[in-house]
């Protein structure tokens, strides 16, 4: 099965959070609401100082998904 690169989850338990999943390397969870980053990913030293540096960006790409996704719903 081919995944989509985000895909967006909700959850009646947080009603207010708003979650993008990214499926691809380095997988994480971020939610909208509070920025709040869950990786599904162990990194060692090495990746961790990679991953730091890309973060602003995946969480940039996450919200760059989530704008599009909603500006379709409302069209």
């Amino acid at each position: 099965m081919e995944l989509p690169k985000f895909i967006l989850g909700d959850n009646t338990d947080h009603p207010n959070a708003i979650f993008v999943i990214h499926t691809e390397f380095p997988r994480f969870i971020i939610n909208l609401e509070d920025d709040e980053v869950e990786w599904f990913e162990d990194f060692d030293q090495e990746d961790q100082r990679e991953i730091e540096m890309e973060t602003e960006g995946l969480i940039q790409k996450a919200t760059d998904f989530y704008d599009r996704e909603v500006e379709r719903y409302e069209e």
